[in-house]
């Protein structure tokens, strides 16, 4: 949907930033310190001498450190800057089409005759199960739309990171998933810090939200709305959350499902092994009906299109 070579490389790099700066660190220190014997050199001597008078980090296994460190995080702000800049430039904020602001839905109504279906995963990030989604949706050329929890991401910031750099959607699933009832202030705090999260990890803006358990009375669902978020339910629900056994959980998925329809499964908020192990099957079920796999606003984009042209017609 996106022109994301550059962003995808850049999200990737940060990535592997992480593990190259754990490895300085690592070595230094491990790194063995020098010894001065009683007769050492007077390049020995004369070493010590400046290092009396100012520390070198390449002798001082602490400062070498706190030195990496520095770069290190001085690198990953810049880079943050060109991300976030890049993705206004190139339209990687997600934004709905005016006719979904403010609107709540569970799936997109189209008159083509086209089998789209949006697949989405909600409680995210979380370690093991995120990045073995990630492995089956590439294998299977798909980009699916995923809604994170704010605290989840700031977790495992680099789990989210993995998500946009593989160019899947990203949407807002407030900051604690709390489900009982927020007063304005609070459902503010869900809502905005769950964005600034998502931006500050990504640089990435989304004007797609879905209330926790689909509860659209307890505070964050209202403030949503007057925000012009697209406020996403669902047409098909795995109830991957209950842990069912297989069958009844890929059964639950498919047995619902229609052109246009909205998939909910879980990536996040506890053992997802179950979603994990039925996703390849459910993929493989929906491609044998002729369907194609959407992010949600595509679907929204396709609704737009047949609009449009429904328009020109008249």
């Amino acid at each position: 949907m996106y022109n994301r070579k550059s962003f995808v490389w850049q999200q990737k790099l940060l990535i592997a930033l992480g593990a190259v700066a754990g490895s300085v660190t690592l070595g230094l220190l491990l790194m063995p310190t020098n010894r001065l014997s009683p007769q050492g050199s007077s390049d020995q001597k004369a070493n010590v001498s400046a290092s009396s008078a100012e520390p070198s980090p390449s002798s001082d296994p602490t400062t070498a450190q706190a030195v990496t460190k520095t770069r290190i995080e001085q690198l990953k702000s810049t880079m943050l800057v060109s991300w976030q800049q890049q993705a206004t430039a190139k339209s990687l904020t997600v934004d709905v089409p005016a006719d979904y602001k403010g609107v709540t839905f569970d799936d997109v109504k189209l008159n083509t005759k086209e089998k789209v279906i949006a697949l989405t995963f909600d409680d995210g990030p979380w370690p093991n199960s995120t990045v073995k989604i990630l492995d089956i949706l590439k294998k299977n050329n798909i980009k699916a739309t995923f809604f994170m929890v704010g605290q989840a991401l700031k977790n495992s910031p680099q789990l989210g990171q993995k998500v946009a750099a593989d160019g899947h959607e990203i949407g807002n699933h407030t900051y604690h998933h709390w489900y009982q009832y927020m007063n304005p202030q609070a459902s503010a705090f869900e809502i905005e810090q769950t964005a600034t999260e998502i931006y500050k990890t990504m640089g990435i803006k989304t004007s797609l939200f879905r209330p926790p358990g689909g509860i659209l009375h307890n505070g964050v669902a209202d403030y949503a709305k007057k925000h012009n978020y697209a406020i996403v339910l669902w047409s098909a629900d795995s109830v991957d959350y209950s842990r069912p056994p297989l069958a009844r959980l890929i059964g639950n998925i498919t047995r619902e499902s229609k052109p246009g329809g909205i998939v909910l499964m879980h990536d996040g908020g506890g053992d997802r092994s179950r979603t994990v192990e039925a996703l390849p099957q459910v993929i493989s079920k929906f491609k044998a009906q002729g369907y194609r796999f959407v992010t949600v606003t595509e679907l929204l984009q396709m609704k737009e299109k047949e609009k449009g042209t429904t328009s020109a017609q008249k």
